[in-house]
């Protein structure tokens, strides 16, 4: 508890800065992303903003350690791409009066001569400094009860191995050092030769900034696993001295392979670090808060986003979900998960995250949410999108009787409209019941390659979903004895032309079966159209995961 009022009074500090800049300045409205426990020492957190605005001439934007070159030639083409808009943001914020400072380390011999380096020495040191500001910073108190979470032992280069030697040799014959080839910084961030800094010192930066009276900063550049995080210019650093710090998160990239754990998507290893820096450093901003327009996205970053909205306080999917995300859909998915309000139960903060998913999944039981929310749901349904539900999705936000609070909606109809189901309750916990392919003329693609489902052990009790609505297509049936049929889970093409897909399965033995596990990963895929995973590649995922879970490292 004493760690949570700890960090709540950090927030009250951070959020009150008092801006005492001449009237030049200009207003940025910046919306600060951060995340919180949804309860004391929850390991579950909720997403949320706090809108604020700092004077433009009180702030800095560091670049760090873009450099010209790198031993990793998928890290030099990533860089090459992210320049540009870096180069954009900090002209943008330059024209508004913030001070910019550029950061290559190891590279100062070459700026010797410039003025922007010139300018950087120039400056007076600090009356004081913070004690470790020179020193690079493996972590700060409030990392420290978390585990690391990528493991980057290794370097973290995601190349292809022939491909990472012929650009060695390459590197060789330039005349550079293969493992350090960076000499300046990418030629494409301009530095103005009138107005920037040039300095990879945490003491010089650290007098600029107390020079200047800047007391909130920005970061980009890369990687943000390691140097964004760790130098002595860094966000640990920075929030260790008090400065109110955001790092711009589509403006950075990570050192990350995904042949390491967690063997995640390279770029699902960058949104693990920020969740990482969200909760435990320092918020985050987006740079189409400055240049307007939308964030930058690699070009090689394909994932669509899949939004979770868990509201499910009886089959556990608050746990069986995000490590069901973790192992089977880190690939194909960019997955953010909203979670129900632990103290009000109908409300979900980061409902928001709707807006720009590709696809919903849904494991909701009986909660009526605000209208508005409620609304956004609606929108996206109507606009065709792929959607998933498991277990209590049937009856998500419907109520047995009475009426919502005021201000509040319920949706009856969710579970025809929607998954074309027909839920009129379930069978008792102590009937067992087997599963069976649907007949069809063909198997469907999501069963393909699945199981004898003969083996499966449902861990809940059998919905009563009997008789579907035209246009869904039975997978999988169950039965007990002296009772009809009841289907287990089904596709449906939507009246709005949307896929959908729904299961009655989810109780938490079932994500322990693989059984389970490849039909929802399948049906995900299908819905969104994306190819479906072997159920051999589900079966390795699971192994590698807990295998690397098991010996998870702390290097940072």
């Amino acid at each position: 508890m004493w760690l949570r009022i700890a960090k709540s009074l950090a927030f009250i500090v951070y959020w009150t800065v008092v801006a005492s800049a001449g009237d030049c300045s200009e207003l940025l409205k910046l919306s600060l992303r951060y995340q919180e426990p949804t309860s004391d020492d929850s390991p579950r957190y909720h997403r949320l903003t706090l809108q604020d605005q700092w004077k433009s001439d009180q702030v800095a934007v560091i670049v760090c350690d873009m450099w010209d070159s790198h031993h990793s030639v998928n890290a030099v083409r990533r860089a090459q791409e992210l320049a540009p808009v870096i180069d954009a943001f900090v002209a943008k914020l330059r024209q508004q009066g913030a001070t910019v400072i550029h950061a290559p380390s190891s590279c100062m011999p070459q700026y010797q001569d410039h003025p922007a380096r010139q300018r950087a020495l120039q400056v007076r040191p600090a009356a004081e400094f913070p004690e470790q500001i020179a020193q690079w910073c493996d972590q700060i108190p409030s990392e420290q009860a978390v585990p690391y979470p990528l493991d980057q032992s290794l370097g973290g280069e995601d190349d292809d191995l022939d491909e990472l030697r012929r650009w060695s040799e390459q590197l060789k014959a330039q005349g550079r050092k293969p493992r350090e080839p960076w000499l300046r910084q990418i030629d494409s961030i301009h530095i103005d030769p009138g107005q920037d800094f040039i300095s990879d010192s945490g003491q010089e930066i650290w007098s600029i900034l107390a020079d200047r009276g800047i007391s909130q900063v920005m970061l980009v550049g890369v990687h943000v696993n390691m140097c964004v995080l760790g130098r002595p210019f860094g966000l640990r650093q920075m929030v260790s001295g008090g400065k109110s710090v955001v790092l711009v998160r589509d403006l950075t990239d990570t050192m990350y392979d995904p042949r390491a754990w967690p063997y995640a998507n390279h770029f699902t290893g960058t949104d693990i670090m920020i969740d990482h820096i969200e909760r435990h450093v320092c918020p985050t901003i987006s740079s189409d808060q400055i240049l307007g327009g939308d964030e930058f996205r690699f070009a090689d970053d394909d994932r669509l986003q899949l939004t979770m909205l868990i509201a499910d306080d009886e089959y556990k999917t608050e746990t069986t979900l995000p490590e069901f995300a973790a192992r089977h859909l880190s690939q194909s998915f960019r997955v953010t998960i909203a979670y129900a309000s632990d103290t009000q139960r109908n409300q979900i903060p980061a409902i928001e995250d709707v807006l720009s998913a590709d696809v919903l999944l849904v494991s909701v039981r009986r909660r009526t949410l605000p209208i508005q929310d409620l609304e956004l749901i609606r929108q996206f349904v109507k606009r065709g999108r792929p959607m998933v539900g498991i277990r209590t999705a049937s009856h998500a936000f419907s109520l047995r009787s009475g009426q919502p609070e005021p201000g509040s909606g319920q949706w009856p109809e969710f579970d025809q409209q929607v998954w074309g189901g027909n839920y009129v309750g379930h069978f008792g916990n102590e009937l067992e019941y087997s599963i069976t392919e649907a007949q069809h003329d063909r198997q469907h693609p999501i069963l393909t390659g699945l199981s004898d489902w003969s083996s499966f052990q449902a861990g809940g009790s059998l919905y009563k979903t009997a008789p579907l609505a035209p246009g869904t297509t039975e997978l999988l049936v169950s039965k007990i004895a002296d009772q009809v049929p009841h289907p287990v889970a089904w596709t449906y093409v939507r009246a709005d032309g949307g896929r959908s897909f729904y299961t009655s399965l989810g109780h938490v033995d079932d994500f322990r079966q693989i059984q389970f596990q490849s039909l929802l990963s399948r049906g995900i895929h299908w819905v969104c159209g994306l190819p479906l995973p072997e159920v051999s590649t589900i079966e390795t995922q699971n192994v590698r995961y807990a295998s690397g879970k098991g010996k998870q490292r702390a290097d940072r």
